[in-house]
């Protein structure tokens, strides 16, 4: 049977549109034969010639009123109810055809034949057309996976629609909250109460829950999925209500659920006088700007129409790449905002001098920075030179300029920080600190939040990788615990918060409670319809007892168990409910300056132990976990016994890299 169906989807086109108008005229005839034997009982009057006469008339002038109604141009597979419609009209014109051609043919046919012929056209040839659509779904169906469709409301309704003339996925059950919807069908498919998922998915097959409810709060997602997740079924979804209305997504467009649905919260609304108070009508300057967070502060601020804004990246692909989509964005909304692409390092002062004075840069976001943990455990010099010098040397050059607003983004790793990227950042507060107590025209703050959900070099994108990889998921420790935030929602708190500022501020975002990473990963695991296993080693198979190992290879260098926002206990509100401001502890920039000179000098030197003690010596709380110094060339060159207390373990012309100065403060 499936073999013929198969045989007949694949005729040509006028193949099909001459199958159809023979089975059209034989149905015809049928409907004719029915209505004379409901009215007469008996098919006798077929032997009278003028009745047959009568009778090809009628099934010409229907055929082509089919084909004038477009029914030959209308793929079988894809029929919708409207089609009754075309058919409807088709049998009333077939009917007035036959009492027509009745007459001029004198074939002595009843009045009421004509009537029951056109409800016998009706039935057979609009029921055959919805019978030919359910063999071929029927025999795409075989071949499709299985699915249950959390959500029997409009967007449920249309993900259906999508689902039938798809060729991946056949729903077999809706599920939904609302019991009034419950044993009800929508669209054919019968709604069930959410407790019964598990038996659906074992007497139907399916190994795949797609939720169509895109409206509901992240919240509601939560307890959703942590309710299905240990069914050992893969869950899916549509995208989220902003993307339907905005245009950039469809309900046919169908994504694993990933952490980022789960774990950030339903965001405050924006004030909008916030948003737009220091960027509507200015030039504004991102740094780094090609990074994570540099990115979507970009896509932000660009929604909020500045006259211009410049992105300063180090990275030529990542300006490109930000560049590229900044502008199409630009051309479709039509916004008459210059976006100029800038190629510069933050450790560049004649460079930066020279773009802010160039493009009359107003408002300054500082997000250019170092950020990974470990690999600036093992680099130290080069992190301090970007974080803490090209901080410097970007605020050095807003206050000398008069840049009315300068916003740093900080992290909570600067919070008692036991690695050196926590320390330069803390630094980098410091010195903005510094040159918010001087007379100066440019108003400094520092905006101060955890992990962002998604970003490079984030737990997300790395344990996604693994698991479709087959695994292990490696986790550093199973009690650490992270604070995350959605990439969008941090960016307009960055924003608002910079608009809040007087000067010196340091505003804490609320990032919620801290989330356990073991139960990140426990849940990607479970999100791909997997079951997760704990193991001791990389290389120890899973076994019998999972699907995706788990393994806990221990901290990392300079890594943290848990991570804070406040250094003080004195948070302060501020007009926003999910923004604070703390006063913390701060220097003059004389008392700075002294400090700052000795650590530029430990860096071109290359004197990692001057280094430390000055890390030390700060008001930053440091506290390495170890007194060892992880940095990698400094490893070296002390196992090959080349350098004298580590003062002389690098080339001699590695100070050239760094400008020529003999004060930082003159930078």
């Amino acid at each position: 049977m499936f073999a013929y169906i198969k045989h007949l989807s694949e005729l040509s086109r006028s193949a099909k549109s001459a199958l159809q108008v023979t089975v059209d005229a034989a149905l015809l005839f049928l409907s004719f034969t029915s209505a004379i034997l409901i009215r007469l009982e008996s098919i006798a009057l077929l032997a009278n010639p003028q009745v047959w006469y009568a009778l090809l008339a009628t099934i010409a002038i229907t055929l082509l009123a089919f084909r004038l109604l477009g029914l030959y141009h209308t793929m079988v597979r894809h029929l919708t109810g409207r089609v009754l419609l075309a058919v409807w009209v088709g049998a009333s014109i077939s009917a007035v055809a036959l009492a027509i051609a009745g007459l001029v043919f004198q074939a002595g046919l009843p009045r009421s034949i004509p009537i029951i012929f056109a409800i016998f056209v009706f039935l057979w040839v609009g029921g055959a057309r919805f019978a030919a659509r359910q063999l071929f779904r029927s025999s795409v169906r075989m071949i499709k996976r299985p699915v249950i469709v959390y959500g029997a409301g409009e967007s449920g309704l249309q993900l259906l629609n999508a689902l039938f003339h798809g060729r991946e996925y056949v729903p077999v059950a809706l599920v939904d909250d609302d019991p009034r919807l419950q044993y009800l069908s929508v669209g054919g498919v019968r709604v069930y109460a959410p407790n019964r998922i598990g038996e659906l998915a074992q007497r139907t097959g399916a190994q795949i829950v797609l939720l169509a409810i895109p409206s509901a709060s992240r919240a509601r997602r939560r307890e959703i999925v942590q309710s299905i997740q240990d069914l050992g079924l893969e869950i899916k979804t549509i995208p989220g209500m902003t993307d339907l209305i905005s245009g950039k997504a469809t309900v046919a467009e169908l994504r694993t659920v990933s952490p980022e649905d789960l774990l950030g919260r339903d965001p405050v609304p924006p004030n909008a006088d916030l948003l737009s108070k220091s960027i509507t009508d200015c030039s504004v300057m991102v740094s780094g700007a090609g990074g994570s967070i540099g990115s979507e502060l970009c896509r932000q601020i660009l929604a909020q129409n500045p006259s211009t804004l410049v992105l300063f990246e180090v990275s030529e692909f990542a300006l490109y790449a930000i560049e590229s989509e900044l502008s199409e964005t630009a051309a479709r909304m039509q916004k008459p905002t210059r976006i100029i692409p800038v190629l510069g390092s933050v450790q560049h002062p004649r460079r930066l001098e020279a773009t802010i004075k160039a493009f009359g840069v107003q408002t300054i976001y500082h997000a250019a920075a170092y950020k990974h943990v470990p690999l600036i455990e093992e680099n130290v010099v080069e992190g301090i030179r970007n974080n803490v010098f090209g901080t410097l040397a970007i605020a050095d050059t807003a206050s000398k300029l008069g840049v009315r607003n300068f916003i740093l983004i900080s992290t909570d790793k600067a919070v008692r920080p036991t690695n050196v990227m926590g320390a330069s950042k803390r630094i980098a507060e410091l010195i903005c600190q510094a040159h918010a107590k001087e007379a100066s025209q440019t108003i400094f703050s520092m905006v101060r939040f955890g992990n962002v959900l998604g970003s490079s070099g984030s737990v997300i994108p790395r344990f996604r990788a693994q698991i479709e990889s087959g695994g292990p998921v490696t986790v550093t420790h199973k009690d650490i615990t992270r604070y995350f935030m959605t990439i969008p929602e941090a960016s307009q708190l960055v924003i608002q918060a910079g608009a809040m500022a007087r000067g010196g501020d340091v505003f804490v975002l609320d990032m919620g409670e801290p989330i356990r990473i073991l139960d990140v990963a426990t849940s990607m695991i479970k999100l791909h319809g997997l079951r997760p296993c704990l193991i001791d080693h990389p290389d120890q198979a899973s076994g019998k007892e999972g699907d995706i190992a788990i393994c806990i290879t221990g901290l990392r260098k300079g890594e943290k168990l848990y991570e804070e926002l406040l250094i003080g206990n004195t948070p302060l509100p501020t007009e926003h409910p999910r923004i604070m401001t703390a006063s913390e502890v701060s220097l003059s920039m004389e008392e700075l300056t002294e400090v700052l000179d000795r650590l530029f000098q430990a860096c071109v030197d290359f004197d990692l132990t001057t280094i430390i003690a000055i890390l030390r010596e700060l008001p930053l709380e440091y506290t390495p976990q170890s007194d060892a110094i992880s940095d990698l060339i400094w490893s070296e060159s002390s196992a090959l016994g080349t350098g004298q207390h580590g003062r002389r373990c690098v080339c001699p012309k590695a100070g050239k890299s760094f400008p020529e100065r003999k004060k930082v403060s003159q930078g």
